[in-house]
């Protein structure tokens, strides 16, 4: 067996488990091809070709992956085509942007706090929801410091 051969199905079972861990399919996929590539970087076009699959579909994934700042689209002077990379702090990056869903999440606790009674259980849940979040947002700025200093 070759080793491209080994590394794509190293790919396919990182998106399967992109997939459980709830990124979208195509986006999964899509990820996988920018992590396994030996290419500084990829067109749409490349990328539907790996996967066998519809430039619609791969344009999303693509659109999905910028929006989250796990790729970023490159200049590409002389060519037509769209170029894009991974980005060097990408993980770093993803999880900064996640602090919008943890501010979703205090909010979303906050609000059942202040819908629920004084000793009613639900109350308590939440309130240790609430804590929980403002917690790790808290901790994020510090744990991303660490890890820059730790790469770089």
């Amino acid at each position: 067996m070759d080793n491209r051969h080994e590394q794509w199905q190293a790919a396919e079972r990182l998106a399967v488990t992109l997939i459980e861990g709830g990124l979208q399919r195509m986006a999964a996929r899509t990820l996988a091809v920018f992590l396994f590539t030996d290419q500084d970087s990829v067109t749409a076009g490349e990328i539907a070709d790996r996967l066998e699959a519809s430039a619609g579909s791969v344009s999303g994934a693509i659109k999905s992956l910028l929006t989250v700042g796990l790729i970023e689209r490159l200049p590409s002077p002389g060519s037509r085509r769209e170029h894009y990379q991974l980005r060097d702090d990408a993980w770093a990056t993803l999880f900064t942007s996640q602090n919008t869903v943890i501010q979703a999440m205090i909010q979303a606790a906050a609000a059942g706090i202040a819908a629920t009674d004084e000793g009613d259980p639900a109350r308590q849940r939440l309130t240790q929801m609430h804590a929980f979040y403002e917690f790790l947002l808290g901790e994020l700025p510090a744990l991303l410091r660490r890890w820059h200093e730790q790469t770089g």
